[in-house]
């Protein structure tokens, strides 16, 4: 008995244990529903790299004995079989060399899931997501764990002190080595591929262990475009003779359009992208609508075709290209730059400026939002889902279909974006019938169920089984999800049950267009963008081509990036070669054709997409990628991208003074490189930039980069700039500028009046501007004053309004030169139609304006309500509300707290304000002063050190 009594707490103990065991086992597995994105990037670079290695098998025999003599060679040594084999072998070793991680990581903390199901072992500890000083000083240690004992513990690893990572990169040199030699061996048997790829390498170096060799790219394209008539060698070379890259060529625009030509006859869309652009500019060639017309036309078609390829609904749209200069809040900085101010200021490179700058990153939004969807969040789980399916913290306006923007890119992952939106769909439909095409709408048991987000997560989910993104293409899955959310009136599930009607995507179905323009039209009442093209398509295919424009204007309008540009360009082009057209009508259809083809052929560049790759480049640490990034950025701007002019221009920008010296020249401007940056400042410019309007009137006010002329020629130029900047009436800036130029009789007669009016003004456009033009007004008047004490005349008065007296002045002149032609004036107004053209120099992009203003009367294409908000302004407000209600003492910090409640009375003290901010302003001319003399002084000492 004594011992049979001893057996059960020794028994009881060990049943114990083994539940724990089991609990903890099942804990385990339920949260392993999210999946692990280092693994999945991991296993998808092992199938990669598997896939590369197997194209080449047989290694290169190193012994074989070459014979010299031309006779026997056809005997003993194929030449052609040793060529293709030492290139198989190059490019398999190339492939292992270009083999990388993703860009973006994330810890595998950030990753796990919260099951649904809690264990009996895990519901008698504190949840890691949950509140309370537990729960945080548990995030607190694992982070701790993440990012200091893992790192500590790294660094002291043979890879981590440099042993390894040196004989890593002496391995990775001696591989770059190879595939030169391969390259190069397989070249002179007279393999066209391997001259090819080896002059590919030396323009565009794959891996910093190749060196850049552009005379020898340029033999290479040259030899091979010669021989092969390739059209991506011949666009190459055109570019060379077009930009006199690295003085391997003289500029020779002439050869330069004979190369883009035949490129461009070749098929290579790039060259009928620069092609249409030269047309369109003038740039070595004659300025031609109908002949850039017809090259955009002919580029935006293989864009159309290659978007239409792709699964139903067409290919995923790439990201939108970022300006350099938007990061840091325009050209000329925040408030001073019209990319900054305005409507311009909610701009997602805009604001993903401002958040780098307050220390946020993308991981910090993502472990965020992940934190709070694996609590049970509803609304941060749908938004999560969104940021790992369009793989962008930002997504375009339009709906699912228009893309996303590429300055908050995140790695996509449709496994992660399916999990998170299943989670919120099994909320109300909790099970899938076998037979998908069967499945019955369930009641709704539960009033205060999700639907709204539930129905918005069967679109996406849908959209994935249409599409076959992270699981296997079923149409009839597809319909399943998109009739539950249609149920609910998602536009999204609409549009996707029109796409399966049209189209007869389910087996053993036919097209169903009456269907499916029934769903169109329920999507499009929801001013779903990608609903309005599919309208637009329906009657443009029929015909009906005014039907046609109204869908196709209205999906523009809300947000369609792609396909409704395309056919309203096919239209605006069929009214321009309309026989008898009038001749300013032909004109305006014919620009009108140019912007719509541009845009379409900009944005589908799936086989080369050079803005993404330079803008990779360039956040490299390598002087050598950043070189590339340069030449990518050249390449895309001489195809007549804005953005990659913008860019170009701000990363060769010589006008900082001495507050940003040039990297080039950290001492004196290059001339070469200020002419180059002036270039592409004003060719982008002439496409609707107004920054770089006002930097080409800087460029002529400072004389860099421009031609040899003499001052006051120069000057007059920078003010003709300036004007043009300030008729926009969007550029405080420019304005400034102007008022600045006509108080100090610079390139203008001396007027004060005119330098009023031009300050007055630029605070008018911008209110940001009031410490600068209160400044500068003050000194106008002290100026004014100064001037009539001495005798002079035409000060200002400071006892009546002097923009009554300006406007009074003016009236009288113009009373005096309009003498006797009141009637003449009079009747050409009547005569007037409803709508005038506007005057000055046209644009690119100024078609565009002038379309909406007649078809819709607006300005630019309203942003649509729904869905399209910061996802980090949003984040910031949630996290601030959950503080305040969250606090037992109401907000952390009183401080902050007591402003809240006085910010909207705004009780601040105005003059101590202004006198802090005029005492900061002299502070900072002080320190400039003395840093310009040492400027000075460094310059002098190294033209001494130059002549001795």
């Amino acid at each position: 008995m004594k011992s049979g009594r001893k057996l059960c707490p020794r028994k009881a103990t060990w049943l114990a244990f083994g539940l724990i065991v089991l609990t903890t086992a099942a804990s385990s597995s339920g949260t392993t529903s999210a999946p692990d994105a280092t693994e999945s990037s991991v296993a998808s670079a092992e199938s990669t790299s598997t896939t590369l290695d197997t194209s080449f098998d047989a290694p290169l025999d190193t012994n074989l004995d070459v014979p010299t003599t031309s006779g026997a060679s056809n005997d003993v040594f194929d030449q052609s079989a040793e060529a293709e084999r030492a290139y198989k072998q190059a490019m398999s070793t190339l492939a292992s060399l270009t083999a990388h991680t993703p860009a973006h990581r994330f810890d595998p903390y950030l990753v796990s899931s919260n099951s649904n199901a809690r264990s009996l072992f895990s519901s008698l500890l504190p949840n890691i997501h949950g509140q309370g000083p537990i729960s945080s000083f548990m995030r607190i240690a694992v982070k701790l764990h993440q990012y200091t004992f893992r790192r500590l513990s790294n660094s002291f690893r043979r890879d981590g002190m440099g042993v390894k990572s040196k004989r890593k990169d002496e391995e990775q040199k001696g591989k770059a080595i190879k595939v030169v030699d391969l390259l190069e061996h397989s070249a002179e048997l007279g393999n066209m591929d391997a001259i090819y790829t080896l002059a590919h390498i030396y323009l565009f170096p794959p891996t910093h262990h190749f060196l850049s060799d552009p005379v020898a790219a340029y033999k290479g394209f040259l030899y091979h475009a010669q021989q092969t008539g390739n059209a991506t060698s011949q666009s190459i070379i055109a570019f060379f003779y077009s930009s006199g890259y690295r003085s391997v060529v003289p500029v020779d625009q002439a050869k330069a359009q004979l190369y883009y030509t035949f490129a461009a006859n070749g098929g290579h869309r790039g060259a009928q992208m620069a092609l249409g652009y030269r047309y369109w500019s003038g740039i070595g060639t004659q300025e031609s609508c109908k002949r850039a017309s017809l090259w955009y036309e002919a580029a935006s078609e293989q864009v159309l075709a290659k978007f239409q390829s792709g699964p139903a609904g067409g290919r995923t749209l790439l990201q939108t290209p970022t300006r350099l200069s938007d990061l840091v809040g325009g050209v000329f900085g925040p408030g001073a730059s019209v990319a900054s101010t305005g409507l311009n200021a909610g701009k997602p490179a805009i604001k993903a400026g401002i958040a780098r700058d307050a220390g946020e990153t993308w991981e910090d939004v993502l472990e965020y939002y992940l934190f709070n969807a694996d609590r049970g969040e509803i609304d941060f789980a749908y938004r999560l889902g969104k940021i790992f399916y369009q793989g962008s913290i930002y997504g375009s306006p339009g709906g699912i279909a228009s893309g996303s923007e590429g300055v908050g890119a995140v790695p996509r992952n449709y496994m992660f974006a399916r999990h998170y939106f299943l989670q919120i769909a099994r909320q109300i439909w909790p099970r899938d019938p076998q037979n998908p095409l069967a499945h019955k709408s369930l009641p709704l048991k539960d009033g205060h169920a999700p639907v709204g987000y539930a129905a918005a997560s069967a679109g996406y989910i849908g959209r994935m089984y249409l599409r076959g993104e992270g699981v296997k293409a079923d149409p009839a899955v597809a319909k399943m999800w998109f009739e539950r959310g249609a149920e609910h009136g998602d536009r999204e599930c609409h549009n996707g049950l029109g796409i399966i009607y049209r189209d007869a995507l389910i087996p053993g179905s036919k097209p169903d267009i009456k269907k499916a323009v029934t769903h169109f039209a329920a999507a499009a009442e929801q001013e779903l963008a990608e609903a309005f093209v599919n309208l637009g398509k329906y009657h443009y295919e029929r015909g009906e081509l005014v039907q046609a424009t109204k869908y196709f204007e209205s999906a523009v309008r809300y947000g369609s990036p792609l396909e409704a540009y395309y056919y309203l360009g096919q239209v605006a082009s069929n009214q321009a070669q309309t026989p008898g057209m009038l001749p300013h009508v032909a004109s305006s259809s014919c620009a009108m054709a140019v912007s719509f083809y541009k845009l379409v052929s900009e944005r589908g560049g799936w086989d080369e997409d050079l803005l993404r790759e330079a803008e990779i480049a360039w956040m490299s640490p390598l002087e050598q990628s950043k070189e590339i990034a340069i030449l990518k950025w050249w390449i895309a701007a001489d195809r007549g991208l804005e953005v990659a002019q913008n860019n170009l221009a701000y990363v060769l920008d010589q006008d900082k003074s001495v507050l940003r010296l040039t990297r080039f020249s950290p001492m004196t401007p290059s001339n070469d490189t200020a002419r180059l940056a002036l270039t592409q400042w004003t060719r982008a410019a002439t496409q609707h930039n107004i920054d770089a309007l006002v930097k080409v009137g800087d460029y002529y006010y400072h004389g860099l980069g421009v031609p040899e002329q003499d001052e006051a020629t120069r000057l007059e130029k920078a003010v003709m700039y300036y004007q043009s900047a300030a008729d926009t009436q969007v550029s405080a800036l420019a304005m400034w500028n102007l008022g600045w130029m006509y108080e100090n009789g610079i390139g203008v007669p001396q007027d004060f009046h005119l330098a009023k009016r031009h300050y007055d003004l630029a605070l008018e456009t911008n209110s940001e501007a009031y410490l600068p033009v209160v400044l500068s007004l003050g000194k106008l008047y002290l100026r004014s004053l100064w001037h009539t004490l001495m005798g002079g005349k035409g000060g200002l008065s400071i006892w009546s309004s002097e923009d009554d007296l300006l406007d009074a002045t003016t009236t009288a002149k113009s009373d005096r030169q309009l003498e006797g032609q009141q009637s003449e004036v009079s009747s050409q107004a009547e005569d007037k139609p409803e709508y005038e053209e506007e005057d000055g120099p046209w644009y690119l992009g100024k078609a565009k304006e002038e379309f909406y203003k007649r078809r819709t009367g607006q300005q630019q294409p309203p942003v649509p309500p729904s869905g399209d908000e910061d996802p980090i302004q949003w984040a910031r407000e949630r996290r601030n509300a959950e503080q305040d209600r969250d606090s037992d003492f109401g907000p952390e910090d009183y401080f902050e707290g007591a402003l809240r409640g006085t910010r909207e009375e705004g009780h601040f003290d105005d003059l101590r304000e202004t006198f802090l901010l005029v005492f900061l302003c002299l502070l900072i001319s002080v320190l400039l002063y003395v840093r310009t003399r040492i400027v000075d002084r460094m310059r002098r000492d190294q033209n001494e050190g130059q002549r001795d």
